[in-house]
């Protein structure tokens, strides 16, 4: 009972003295854990032959011989509860689509509820979703049953996801008044960190408890459960948020960036946002953003191989036909990709703090006008590189589209908190990410569509992507003029200061007394620990450190 009540969002409110930088890393300790949701399919292989015969062979697929739409729907639902075929990675692949289009929907569903109970009680919840839908998992795959898999990993562990990416973002930017950017990037890169971590991670303990006839996933999946656990509580736990008379909100002022932008000091009821053209706008940049980075991320590795073919190891007489015949070609290739698959990883993740920070000295506006208009023109360089057969431009063009589409996502809650206030900014966020749900089904979809209806008109492997990129520009050039129609929220869509006071003692925000109140001006002195602090970073430096290294790692496979 004493460890619920210490959930509550009174009991989360920083003491006098308390130091910002230390909920940060608190965020990070979540977002790297959640993060893996991107590494997933480490775990596809290994599941599409859990199942062995006498003979050590794997068993056939649920899907075997289902060539169709409808063919493969109809062997899905057999694979649900079968238990005597392989799964497929089209019985897999579900659980990805799961994952985010929960996250939107949970988000949603619960941002309000977090801003009533606190990012404190939100993300113990978000740790015992995403934990317990692994736990869940191990258990669908122990007993070989899709549909606890999905169940478990997919939902639950959707749900978690949802809770624990917006559980800090309403807390940082109230902490970081004066960098939300750099403040939401931190947190944000971790999310894209996960999978760096994780799956390497994953592969490790795979490797561990493999034996014949069993893969070793479901042992993974516990571990990892275990690990996540202890992080995720842990970066739970840690969360602070300031009170409501928090001497720093008047001396860490929000700066206001040369070249117009504008910074709300008042706050939008969230029941209000989503009926604003500002949010709608906001909705429609994120979609188009994401559906047309995601798509491209998703194929990274098919699309470097397809296009360079032999250019890719030293042999550019082959095209993607000559090396797919050729085994030894093929691992060549193959291993390029995998190293420009981490590249983009790690762009991304830079992209989102490097940005973020931006943003905050020249303004959301120009900074999100910025991200459209370069992200536009380096997709038709995309283009024209991938038709022309330059290899290195078209990979830096890459690198620079997966930094712009990672800074967006980090950048969206400030450019939130600009508009709309900051006191329900975690919930406007929420809702907002519906909008990720939407363009993980679009944006792959759209690449796929046109991927393969070239690939059947038989064009040349290297001739198939540079159509794309361009319709890909043409998305980000809508997101550009969306941007350009955002204006600052009516004045009437403002709560009064009776209005906030009224919420604010529906959900308290204020610290007990411990015996010291500081000057109205002054600054209260620094009463936690240097040590504690660098516990904290270090506690997830460490593991990011070593995300980096791996990645770096199969990176050197391009340039050897």
């Amino acid at each position: 009972m004493i460890f619920f009540a210490g959930l509550a969002k009174e009991h989360s409110v920083a003491a006098p003295g308390f130091n910002r930088w230390l909920v940060p890393p608190a965020a990070l300790a979540v977002h790297l854990c959640i993060g893996m949701a991107y590494g997933f399919s480490v775990f596809w292989k290994p599941l599409g032959r859990a199942l062995e015969g006498s003979d050590g062979v794997a068993l056939d697929l649920c899907a075997a011989g289902a060539t169709t739409i409808e063919g493969k729907m109809a062997s899905l639902w057999r694979a649900l509860f079968a238990t005597d075929c392989n799964w497929s990675q089209f019985d897999l692949g579900w659980i990805y689509t799961l994952f985010f289009v929960l996250l939107g929907c949970s988000a949603a569903l619960w941002g309000g509820w977090l801003e009533r109970v606190g990012p404190r009680r939100a993300g113990v919840v978000a740790a015992s979703c995403w934990c317990g839908g692994l736990l869940l998992a191990a258990l669908g795959v122990a007993e070989h049953q899709l549909w606890l898999v999905w169940l478990g990993a997919g939902g639950v562990g959707g749900v978690g996801l949802g809770l624990g990416y917006i559980s800090p973002v309403s807390t940082l930017v109230k902490w970081f008044p004066d960098r939300r950017g750099m403040a939401t990037g931190l947190a944000i890169m971790g999310f894209g960190g996960g999978a760096m971590i994780g799956s390497p991670l994953a592969t490790l303990l795979m490797e561990k408890f493999a034996s014949p006839g069993q893969p070793g996933v479901w042992q993974t999946f516990v571990v990892l459960a275990l690990i996540y656990a202890v992080f995720m509580f842990g970066g739970a736990l840690g969360y602070r948020i300031p009170a409501s008379d928090w001497p720093g909100a008047r001396l860490h002022v929000p700066a206001e960036p040369r070249g117009g932008s504008f910074i709300a000091v008042r706050h939008v009821h969230v029941r209000n946002a989503h009926r604003t053209p500002q949010f709608w706008l906001l909705w429609i940049m994120l979609c188009l953003n994401v559906s047309a980075g995601i798509g491209i991320i998703g194929a990274a590795a098919p699309m470097l191989q397809e296009t360079f073919g032999g250019a890719l190891i030293g042999q550019s007489s082959l095209d993607y036909a000559g090396i797919k015949a050729n085994p030894t070609a093929l691992a060549g290739a193959v291993a390029v990709a995998a190293g420009f698959v981490g590249l983009l990883s790690l762009f991304n993740i830079g992209g989102r703090i490097f940005w973020a920070s931006v943003s905050d000295h020249w303004g959301r506006r120009r900074a999100f006008c910025v991200f459209f208009a370069l992200g536009a023109g380096l997709y038709l360089l995309s283009g024209f590189t991938a038709r022309e057969q330059l290899l290195g431009p078209f990979v830096l063009s890459l690198c620079l589209l997966a930094s712009l589409y990672g800074g967006v996502f980090a950048t969206i809650p400030a450019y939130l908190a600009d508009l709309f206030g900051t006191q329900f900014v975690g919930a406007i966020h929420g809702r907002l990410l519906t909008a990720w749900s939407v363009a993980g089904l679009v944006g792959p979809a759209m690449v796929n569509y046109l991927h393969d209806t070239r690939l059947e008109s038989h064009l040349a492997f290297q001739q198939i992507y540079a159509p794309i990129f361009y319709a890909l520009a043409g998305l980000l050039v809508m997101a550009l003029l969306a941007n350009l129609a955002v204006r600052p929220v009516a004045d009437r869509l403002f709560m009064s200061e009776k209005e906030l006071a009224q919420m604010q003692k529906l959900a308290p925000q204020r610290r007990p007394h411990f015996g010291f109140e500081a000057a109205p001006e002054a600054k209260p002195p620094n009463t936690s620990p240097v040590a504690v602090l660098v516990l904290a970073w270090l506690a997830v430096g460490v593991p990011l450190a070593f995300g980096i290294w791996v990645t770096l790692q199969k990176t050197s496979a391009m340039f050897q």
